[in-house]
């Protein structure tokens, strides 16, 4: 693949990520704004906890009051905040490659910070995943109340990956050290 080939598509995927990160923020707040979009027999949409918690409730859902509507979009935003800080990066390292910079130290380090911010996304959603049930189950009568714990295999799949981009990562900035010696050589 030639430079400029290469170029143009790093900085398409750069605004692909841009825009997934708005269309996912936006949709977690739409669905708590509009919960029969969530609905299995319906449209089904969803992401990762808000799809775990509004999946079961949607018919209650949209009888929420404003505020726990609110918190809803509020505590499952969290985890997601993660998710686009890590996206965030990768767009900026896709920024990087259209400018040419692929042994920069820089993007080796963004590509790390784009690891560490998947796992920190799978620890958040397993951590607000509780405090967003309860939230949820507050004005339900004792005995009705929930807290809801889920590991699921999507989550494993996102911490296997997050390890395995924070390994090239380092391979990446070991090529930069490499590439700059090699660059002082000549």
């Amino acid at each position: 693949m030639s430079s400029n080939v290469l170029a143009r598509f790093s900085r398409r995927m750069a605004t692909v990520t841009l825009s997934l990160m708005i269309v996912m923020l936006l949709l977690n707040a739409l669905l708590w704004l509009y919960p029969e979009l969530a609905r299995p027999d319906g449209w089904g949409l969803g992401f990762a906890l808000t799809e775990r918690q509004l999946s079961h409730i949607a018919d209650a859902a949209a009888h929420f009051a404003w505020w726990q509507t609110l918190g809803g979009i509020v505590l499952s935003s969290i985890p997601l905040l993660a998710l686009a800080a890590g996206l965030d990066h990768l767009r900026r390292l896709f920024q990087r490659y259209a400018q040419g910079e692929y042994f920069a130290r820089d993007t080796a380090v963004l590509l790390g910070k784009v690891g560490r911010a998947v796992a920190l996304w799978v620890l958040l959603d397993f951590l607000c995943e509780p405090l967003l049930s309860l939230w949820l189950t507050q004005q339900a009568p004792v005995g009705e109340r929930l807290v809801t714990v889920s590991i699921t295999a999507a989550s494993f799949v996102a911490l296997f990956l997050a390890a395995c981009i924070a390994v090239i990562a380092r391979i990446l900035a070991q090529a930069s050290e490499v590439d700059r010696e090699n660059r002082t050589f000549i």
